[in-house]
C-alpha cells in the first residue's frame, strides 16, 4: 500500500482515530478546569495541527475557538520567543492582533516531534475568568487592546521541558482570579500534553507516512465535498444588510453592517465591505481569529450540516480553503492596530445571521429565520469579605427563528457558541449569587409563521454583595426577521434593579462596562425571540391551539396571525370559523397586522430603490412611481431621515407577485404586504418592483395616519 494514497478503510479508521482524539481532548479540558465558564459551559475548543498550521480534526466544542487555532498558530509562527520550536516547549498566546480570537481566548500550543522531527501540534483555547484588564471579567469602553490585560505572543510557559516560574508568578499576581486562571491554563496543558501523544501513538501504530498522508487525503475530500456544494448554488450577489445598537459608549448610534455573498462557481466570497468603521471601544472584530471563522461557520452550517448530510464529512482544514472573506482594514470586522477588540462575539453573529438571510433566496430548504444572532455574555464581579475577588461570568441562551421543517428552538445558544449553561446548583454553592427567575419569556411573542420563531429566556440573577457588571449584548432595536411569510420575532432588554425596590427599574442599553452594583441589586435578561418561516395561515390549527394552551400564544394573536378562532373554554378549534376566516385572510393579505413591537430607532437612511432578489429587466412598474415619490415626502416631512424600509418577504401565487414590507422609525414600527399582476408584457422582476412600492405607499399610509 502506497503512503501517498490510501485505501478507503485504512483512511476512514484514521480519519475517526483523529477524531477521536479532538473529542478526548476536549473533553480532558472542561474535565480537568475549575472556572465554570469551562468546566460547565464548556467555553473551549481543542484539535491537532499540521505544521503548515492547517486543522486536522477538531473537538466538537465552540466553533469560534477551534476555528481560530489555525490564526493563532500562524500568530505564534510571526512572534515565537527564540524563533524555533523544541521538544518540550509550551507556548501561550492571546494577541488579537496576531491571530487570537480575542484576548481572555487563551491558546496552550505543544509542537509534536516524532524520532526528532516536527510533524504537527496540539492546541487548545478556552475562555478565562480574568486577565486583569480594566473591568473584571468583560471589557467594552476601554480605549485600546493595551486596556484589555494581559497580553502573550508566542511566549513559552515551557521551554525545552524548563517551567518559566517568573512568567507563572505574573500570571498569579495579575489576575482578579488568578487560581482559577492558573489552575485553567495546568488543564490546557494537559489536554494538548495528550493530543501530542495520541497523535505519536497513531504514528506508531500506522506509521509517519501514512499519517501524513492520510490527514491529507482527508483535507483534499472535505475540500471536494464543500466545492459540490457550493456548485450547486446559483452564481451570483446575494445581499443583506442590518445593524449594530451601538459600540458600547456612544449611544444611539447605529453600526450597519453589510453582508455580500458571492458565488464564483465552486468557490465562496463573503465580502463585509461597507459595514462600520472600526469604534473606539472594544466593539471591534479580530479579522484573522473571529471574522473570519465566524464566516466560516455560517458557510459550513449551510452545507455541511452533519444532522442532514447523507454522508460523514470530517471537520478539518479543507471546509475552509474554497471560502474567502473580505473586510476593509480599518472597518469593524477588520480593526488597526491598537485598536481594542474583546467585545466581538455578537457582531460575529449578527454577520453569521445576515450570510443566511442574503442566501435564503437561493438555499430556502436550508436557511432558518432570523435568529437572537447575538449574545448576552454577562460578567459579576464583587469582593468577599476576606478582600478576595470573586468573578463570575455567564453565558445566556437566546432563540432560533423558525425552520424548513420546524420551529425556531426555544432558549438555546447562539448559532455559533454551542456552548452550555451553567448549573444554578453549581451557582448557589460557590458564588454570593441567587438566580431569581429563569423561564421562558412571556411578554412578547415569537415571529408567527408555518414554523413559527424561538422564545428567548428571561434570566434575573441577584449579586449578594457591592460589585460589578459588564454586560455584552445586541439586538435591542434591530428586530429578528422573518422569512417566506414568516413575521418578525422580538428584540430583547435588560433592566437592573434592586429587590428592596423593584418598581425602581433601570432600563439598561445592549451592552455596558463596569456598572457598579449593590447588594440585593437585579440584572434582568430578556432574549430577543426568533423569526417566523413561512406563511402563518398554514401553520396547522391543532399546533396554533397547542401553543395557546402552553402559553407560547394568545387566544387574540391565534386568530390575528394564524387566522385560527379557539373556544378556549373547551380547549378546542373552532374549525368553521377558522375556515372562514382563514379564507378571508388568504384572499385578503394586507389585512393581516403585524403586532407592534418595542419601537427600534434607526438611523440608516432609506435607499429609494428597494432592491429585490429578482432581475429587474424592464421598466413597467414606473406607473406607481408618482405614488412612491409622493410617500417620501410624507415620510420625509415627518420623520427626516430617521426611517427605515425593509423588504421581509416576497412570493408569487400564480401571476401576482407579493411584496411585505416593515416601515421603522423612532416611534412607529409598520408593516403592509403590496401586490402586482405579472402579465401582459410585464416581467416578474418588474412586477416585485411595483409590489414593492405599493407596500411602500401602504405602510406610510398607515403611518401618516397613526401620526396623526
Amino acid at each position: 500500500m502506497s503512503a501517498q494514497e490510501l485505501d478507503p478503510i485504512t483512511l476512514q479508521v484514521i480519519s475517526g482515530a483523529l477524531d477521536t482524539i479532538a473529542e478526548e481532548m476536549g473533553h480532558i479540558l472542561y474535565r480537568m478546569s475549575f472556572s465554570s465558564i469551562i468546566r460547565e459551559s464548556q467555553d473551549l475548543g481543542a484539535g491537532l495541527f499540521d505544521t503548515e498550521f492547517n486543522t486536522l480534526c477538531e473537538s466538537e466544542s465552540t466553533p469560534l475557538h477551534i476555528g481560530s487555532l489555525p490564526g493563532y498558530l500562524r500568530g505564534i509562527d510571526e512572534s515565537l520567543q527564540g524563533g524555533t520550536w523544541n521538544e518540550g516547549d509550551v507556548v501561550i498566546h492571546n494577541h488579537p492582533y496576531f491571530g487570537a480570537s480575542h484576548s481572555p481566548d487563551i491558546g496552550i500550543v505543544i509542537p509534536c516531534f516524532y524520532r526528532g522531527e516536527l510533524v504537527g501540534f496540539g492546541a487548545n483555547t478556552a475562555h478565562h475568568l480574568d486577565i486583569g484588564a480594566a473591568t473584571p471579567g468583560l471589557i467594552i469602553d476601554i480605549p485600546d487592546v493595551f486596556a484589555e490585560g494581559m497580553l502573550f505572543a508566542g511566549t513559552k510557559l515551557y521551554e525545552k521541558g524548563v517551567r518559566n516560574e517568573a512568567l507563572w508568578q505574573f500570571l498569579g499576581r495579575n489576575s482578579r482570579a488568578a487560581k482559577q486562571l492558573q489552575s485553567d491554563i495546568e488543564a490546557q496543558i494537559a489536554s494538548a500534553r495528550l493530543g501530542v501523544r495520541r497523535f505519536e501513538e497513531l504514528m506508531d501504530r500506522y506509521g509517519r507516512d501514512t499519517i501524513l498522508a492520510a490527514t491529507r487525503q482527508l483535507m483534499d475530500y472535505t475540500e471536494r465535498v464543500m466545492r459540490q456544494r457550493i456548485a450547486e448554488i446559483p452564481d451570483g450577489e446575494y445581499r443583506a444588510e442590518g445593524f449594530l445598537d451601538d459600540d458600547g459608549k456612544n449611544r444611539d448610534v447605529r453600526l450597519p453592517i453589510k453582508v455580500c455573498v458571492r458565488i464564483i462557481g465552486d468557490s465562496i466570497q463573503v465580502d463585509l465591505t461597507g459595514s462600520s468603521d472600526q469604534v473606539e471601544t472594544g466593539f471591534n472584530v479580530p479579522f484573522e481569529g473571529s471574522t473570519k471563522v465566524g464566516c466560516y461557520c455560517a458557510i459550513r452550517s449551510l452545507l455541511l450540516d452533519a444532522a442532514t448530510s447523507e454522508i460523514t464529512v470530517p471537520s478539518n482544514e479543507g471546509s475552509f480553503r474554497p471560502i474567502e472573506v473580505i473586510a476593509p482594514k480599518g472597518s469593524i470586522y477588520n480593526p488597526k492596530y491598537p485598536a481594542a477588540a474583546e467585545a466581538r462575539f455578537t457582531q460575529v453573529n449578527r454577520a453569521i445571521d445576515l450570510i443566511y438571510k442574503a442566501l435564503a433566496p437561493v438555499l430556502p430548504n436550508e436557511i432558518i429565520a432570523g435568529s437572537s444572532a447575538s449574545l448576552s455574555f454577562a460578567a459579576y464581579s464583587g469582593i468577599r469579605p476576606s478582600g478576595d475577588y470573586w468573578v463570575f461570568l455567564e453565558v445566556n441562551e437566546g432563540a432560533y427563528g423558525g425552520r424548513p421543517q420546524s420551529d425556531g428552538p426555544d432558549s438555546i445558544d447562539n448559532l455559533m457558541a454551542n456552548t452550555r449553561n451553567n448549573p444554578l446548583e453549581d451557582l448557589g454553592m460557590h458564588l454570593p449569587m441567587i438566580c431569581d427567575r429563569y423561564e421562558l419569556r412571556d411578554d412578547v411573542l415569537p415571529g408567527a409563521g408555518r414554523y413559527r420563531g424561538g422564545i428567548g429566556v428571561v434570566k434575573s440573577q441577584r449579586i449578594l454583595t457591592d460589585g460589578f457588571i459588564t454586560h455584552e449584548n445586541e439586538r435591542h432595536h434591530d428586530i429578528p426577521w422573518g422569512i417566506f411569510g414568516g413575521w418578525s420575532g422580538a428584540t430583547g432588554k435588560v433592566e437592573v434593579f434592586n429587590i428592596d425596590d423593584p418598581d425602581e427599574v433601570r432600563d439598561m442599553p445592549a451592552k455596558f462596562s463596569g456598572l457598579r452594583v449593590k447588594s440585593g441589586d437585579v440584572h434582568a435578561f430578556y432574549a430577543p425571540c426568533g423569526g417566523g418561516y413561512g406563511n402563518p395561515l398554514e401553520r396547522p390549527a391543532e399546533q396554533v391551539l397547542g401553543d395557546v394552551l402552553d402559553d407560547f400564544c394568545t387566544v387574540q394573536h391565534a386568530r390575528n396571525a394564524y387566522g385560527v378562532v379557539i373556544d378556549i373554554v373547551n380547549e378546542q378549534v373552532d374549525e368553521a370559523a377558522t375556515e372562514s376566516l382563514r379564507s378571508r385572510m388568504e384572499n385578503e393579505p394586507s389585512s393581516t397586522s403585524i403586532p407592534t413591537l418595542p419601537a427600534p430607532v434607526v438611523s440608516e437612511k432609506h435607499r429609494d430603490h428597494v432592491e429585490i432578489p429578482q432581475s429587474l429587466s424592464v421598466s413597467e412598474a414606473a406607473s406607481s412611481n408618482g405614488g412612491k415619490l409622493a410617500s417620501l415626502e410624507a415620510i420625509r416631512a415627518i420623520c427626516g431621515d430617521q426611517w427605515s424600509f425593509e423588504v421581509v418577504y416576497y412570493s408569487q401565487r400564480g401571476n401576482t407577485a407579493e411584496v411585505r414590507g416593515e416601515l421603522r422609525s423612532d416611534q412607529s414600527y409598520v408593516a403592509e404586504t403590496g401586490s402586482a399582476v405579472n402579465g401582459q408584457g410585464v416581467s416578474l422582476g418588474a412586477a416585485f418592483q411595483a409590489a414593492t412600492d405599493v407596500s411602500f405607499q401602504r405602510c406610510v399610509e398607515r403611518l401618516v395616519a397613526e401620526q396623526l
